[in-house]
């Protein structure tokens, strides 16, 4: 008799709590009307950590996606009018990408959307699960390789 593969369980456990996610983050951005995808909105909340307006390259690192990939969700966020693109004042070949006033609008309803989408997928755990849920979660995004007994 073999026993079960419980990693391979969870992985799958953990890639299926991502795609449902996905779904339903993508239904409540829909729902609110924003006009934008997740990926953008991924962009825009990334654009709002920052103290001062960041370069492609910046958010390219920080999203961990290719240049090309942050010119895409840019152009389609200035053509929205969430974002625009302003040049460096101490280098002129610099492009830097500041958030528009419509864009911190936008970012205020997704807030919303995203404590939405967590509310409802959040509700079968009581208080005290949540809180276990959050020390797990914080412990596997650290990647606390430690070990435990």
């Amino acid at each position: 008799m073999t026993t079960p593969d419980r990693d391979g369980l969870l992985a799958e456990q953990l890639l299926r709590l991502t795609r449902r996610v996905h779904r339903i983050q993508k239904r409540h951005l829909e729902r609110h009307d924003l006009g934008i995808t997740p990926a953008q909105s991924r962009l825009l909340r990334t654009l709002a950590h920052y103290a001062s307006p960041p370069r492609m390259a910046d958010l390219a690192e920080r999203l961990e996606v290719v240049p090309r990939a942050v010119t895409t969700l840019v152009d389609g966020l200035e053509a929205s009018g969430k974002v625009r693109r302003a040049p460096d004042p101490a280098n002129r070949r610099v492009t830097r990408i500041e958030l528009t006033d419509e864009g911190r609008t936008t970012l205020r309803e997704l807030r919303g959307a995203r404590r939405s989408a967590a509310e409802e997928i959040l509700a079968p755990l009581t208080e005290k699960e949540r809180q276990v849920l959050g020390v797990l979660l914080d412990t596997l995004v650290e990647g606390d390789g430690g070990t435990r007994c």
